[in-house]
């Protein structure tokens, strides 16, 4: 044989066919070492180089699959983790949110909103919506705003309380504002705030008394109004 002409090596069927087995497994990412090593067992001739080459990288790609399995499944975890804290931050903002923006309701058809801190429009909507859904939930007849823990007013804050005055008054609730300190009253009266349209009260209980005395003379005037109208039989003679 010619130094030019390539060596030929036989090789057994049953040597191919485990050999394509073996580039199957690996090609479906199957590493099944053991089943991997019982397939292409080391052979000392020509053809066994060839088994050793298949067996290395199947045993590198077994491990870099191993070790991305292993790190998909941490990344995993982190993820389901951040998701519980997230759930546990949301559940806590809305518990923060239902104590910061409490609707009590402290008398029967009487309902108030104590506040305390800084107004911005974020928190303003918040408890413009939660009083809002309150009255209509609780059929409401007064609303008593409580404003002693507010401490700093600007025109913006006024301007949320007007607003969410006027909202409560057109689901028909008779709205009262008290705890007006005198430094805010003094803000306000700078700033040119307009309250004339606001019923304004010196604290809680004087609103309550307010509000007691409103619904007591809305009930006698809707006793007055039925006791003075036609009757039916009346009205046909």
């Amino acid at each position: 044989m010619s130094e030019s002409q390539a060596e030929t090596v036989t090789v057994d069927s049953h040597r191919l066919a485990s050999l394509i087995e073996v580039l199957s497994m690996v090609s479906v990412g199957q590493m099944d070492m053991g089943e991997i090593r019982r397939l292409l067992p080391e052979q000392d001739d020509a053809f066994g180089q060839v088994e050793q080459i298949l067996r290395t990288l199947a045993m590198d790609l077994g491990e870099v699959l191993t070790a991305n399995e292993l790190y998909t499944k941490e990344i995993e975890a982190t993820a389901a983790q951040l998701q519980e804290k997230l759930a546990t931050i949301e559940r806590q903002q809305l518990a923060i949110q239902d104590l910061s923006t409490p609707v009590l309701e402290i008398w029967t058809d009487v309902l108030t909103l104590p506040i305390v801190g800084i107004v911005d429009t974020k928190r303003s909507i918040d408890m413009t919506e939660r009083l809002l859904r309150a009255i209509v939930e609780r059929q409401a007849k007064c609303v008593i705003i409580d404003i002693t823990g507010v401490d700093l007013v600007d025109t913006a804050t006024a301007d949320h309380f007007v607003k969410m005055i006027r909202a409560s008054d057109m689901l028909g609730a008779h709205c009262v504002v008290c705890g007006i300190s005198p430094d805010v009253a003094q803000t306000l009266t700078r700033i040119g705030v307009e309250l004339d349209d606001v019923n304004t009260l010196r604290s809680l209980k004087d609103a309550l008394r307010h509000c007691l005395r409103y619904l007591r003379d809305r009930d006698g005037e809707r006793r007055a109004i039925l006791h003075h109208r036609p009757r039916a039989d009346a009205t046909r003679d």
